[in-house]
């Protein structure tokens, strides 16, 4: 995997990986839930947490995509 598409994989997961949060935090407040409740919910949502492991795979070994 070339620079170039190292970035534009980087940018595509964390550019996903907010939309989702946002979306959490958008119908939790509609819920009106607790603060707590969502960071929870954000915190231990498993596509999250492989979206951050991808994201730190790919920031720290970008030649293991090859």
């Amino acid at each position: 995997m070339d620079k170039q598409e190292l970035k534009l994989s980087k940018k595509l997961v964390s550019s996903y990986k907010k939309r989702l949060e946002k979306e959490i935090l958008k119908r939790s407040v509609k819920l009106k839930m607790p603060q707590n409740k969502f960071e929870e919910i954000i915190n231990n949502n498993n596509e999250l947490i492989n979206l951050k492991k991808a994201l730190q795979e790919l920031e720290t070994n970008p030649q293991s995509s090859n």
